[in-house]
């Protein structure tokens, strides 16, 4: 009889000490932290809010790659690693639907946040490093809501020729003003400060130079904040930059086209970048 009982008191304090020792497995595992993959978007006390990888590694943004395809290889992805990652964001605050890839011309896969293929820099040696923003200035830390970006490429006309940054023709690379999605950005020759001299009060001929509809927020390094600033054009918000109104050229369709600067001709709608000089009072 004392054999029966002593088995089964065994048995039920083997089973409750098992219950205890999975209901402290269950406890540990619901208590440690979701693991992060995708992009995600930190806080910096110099940038503000900036892209980086699933470990908090900085991405970047390359000028040069104005068609949202990379052209750096070689000796350039050396300094600057390519990243990818094919996983969806689990940071609640980053817009999947910005998020991307390209093939490269070495059929890796690369990431792209708004069109813009995203990069690692050498110099960062640790997580939260940010040493590559504004390298030959053409290389900017990623950030999820810049207003504006500046790209580095061959400005083409409408008429198919090639022009050079002073807009005479030519074949230079030419540093001009995008918005966030690389779309190249204007201004009108006959503007004046704060001044927008082009659209009709009914926005009749918005749709051959769209007004750039923006109210204001971060900038690459390269433009200091107090060149933007922003006007109301018959209820709508336009952006401006050094006094300039900014517009869109309607027949530019495709990410980094520069169809604007030969219309009507070269200097009636130049593009803008940090060379611009303010524009005069009215």
């Amino acid at each position: 009889m004392k054999r029966n009982t002593t088995k089964r008191l065994l048995c039920v304090s083997l089973l409750a000490l098992a219950t205890l020792i999975s209901s402290c497995s269950d406890t540990d595992e619901s208590t440690q932290p979701d693991q992060k993959t995708g992009i995600q978007i930190k806080t910096d006390s110099k940038f503000g809010r900036i892209l980086t990888d699933s470990k908090g590694n900085t991405l970047y943004f390359f000028s040069n790659d104005t068609k949202g395809e990379s052209t750096c290889s070689g000796a350039c992805e050396i300094n600057w690693p390519i990243f990818y990652d094919g996983d969806i964001s689990t940071d609640a605050s980053v817009d999947n639907a910005f998020v991307g890839e390209t093939v490269r011309a070495d059929g890796k896969k690369q990431t792209t946040y708004k069109g813009w293929p995203l990069y690692y820099f050498s110099g960062d040696q640790t997580a939260g490093t940010i040493n590559g923003d504004g390298v030959n200035k053409i290389w900017y830390v990623a950030k999820p809501d810049y207003i504006v970006m500046l790209a580095h490429g061959q400005l083409i006309g409408a008429d198919g020729k090639s022009y050079k940054a002073d807009l005479t023709e030519g074949v230079e690379n030419t540093f001009y003003m995008t918005d966030d999605l690389g779309r190249t950005l204007y201004a009108f020759a006959p503007d004046r400060s704060n001044t927008n001299t082009y659209t009709k009060p009914d926005f009749s001929n918005d749709a051959v130079w769209p007004i750039y509809q923006q109210l204001g927020g971060p900038v690459p390094t390269i433009f200091p904040a107090d060149d933007m600033g922003s006007i109301q054009v018959y209820g709508k918000t336009q952006l401006v930059y050094r006094g300039w109104p900014l517009y869109y050229f309607g027949q530019d369709q495709q990410r980094g086209d520069t169809k604007g600067v030969s219309v009507p001709r070269p200097g009636v709608w130049p593009i803008v970048n940090q060379e611009t000089i303010t524009a005069l009072q009215p």
